[in-house]
């Protein structure tokens, strides 16, 4: 039956999420359960194209990418796909009516960390688009369900955050992505003029997307603003976490939010949400 097999499909999305990320998979747990099946469908589709351009070093990365893409397009166009994460995932592009543009301005991101190793203003401006700005927006697709009125009014927003969960992720990712990948996503940054002055205006673009992300996050709907408001307290922690570290350190450590404190953060987000006090 093919009810099935698109039930086992949807259940291994769901464990990619879960073994990849335990802060996102918080995330979706605090959402309606309606929309956790569609999140992790997204996520499962975000997280094997980031792999096979991170992860698959002793491999042929830019044909495993392209058939990749082909494969997505296939899925999308087909309705069913042998790939049990693309066959969730189009199940949800279908049902929630994402944009072709989304997907392809996100693979377009994911094909240019096939041999981009640094960026300039406007390269690194196109990533951010693609990598993180487009995945918001994917999810918001989610989060209104199917209300266009809703999506367009909250898209600048989830755009601002999916650019700040973004741009944390470069901060704590700098030492692998320099000495593991040869990767610099910051526009201008020389590593070993990487000071206090550049962190702190790295951290101050990050501060304004996040202040800006929040008033969104508020306007969205009760069935996902308590899960969408987790994921930004524990970025926000994350965030602030690596602002008291040093540059050096930025670059000797990988900052970390242990498990406990994230679920002391989940009770906090709760209060907080419940009284509406954020």
């Amino acid at each position: 039956m093919k009810q099935l097999f698109d039930q086992i499909s949807s259940e291994i999305s769901k464990k990619t999420t879960r073994a990849y990320s335990t802060s996102f998979s918080l995330g979706i747990y605090c959402l309606n359960e309606r929309l956790h099946e569609p999140i992790y469908n997204i996520y499962g589709f975000v997280r094997f194209a980031d792999e096979i351009v991170d992860s698959f070093l002793d491999y042929d990365r830019e044909l495993l990418m392209a058939e990749f893409r082909s494969e997505t397009v296939k899925a999308i166009e087909r309705k069913i796909s042998l790939n049990p994460v693309l066959n969730s995932f189009q199940a949800t592009v279908h049902k929630y009516n994402i944009e072709w543009e989304l997907i392809d301005t996100f693979l377009k991101s994911m094909e240019m960390d096939l041999d981009q190793t640094r960026h300039s203003e406007d390269s690194y401006k196109e990533y951010i688009v693609g990598s993180a700005e487009v995945v918001g927006l994917m999810c918001l697709r989610v989060f209104t369900e199917n209300n266009d009125a809703m999506y367009r009014e909250l898209k600048p927003a989830a755009m601002r955050l999916g650019a700040a969960f973004q741009k944390v992720n470069f901060l704590r990712d700098m030492k692998s992505d320099y000495h593991v990948l040869g990767r610099i996503y910051f526009p201008g940054v020389n590593m070993s003029q990487f000071n206090a002055d550049v962190k702190a205006e790295v951290e101050k673009d990050i501060e304004a997307d996040f202040d800006a992300a929040l008033e969104g996050i508020r306007q969205l709907p009760t069935s996902s603003r308590f899960g969408v408001y987790v994921a930004y307290v524990y970025y926000r922690q994350l965030f602030n976490k690596i602002r008291a570290v040093s540059p050096v350190q930025i670059m000797t450590q990988r900052v970390r939010i242990p498990n406990y404190r994230k679920m002391g953060l989940l009770a906090t987000s709760y209060f907080r949400h419940s009284m509406r006090m954020f």
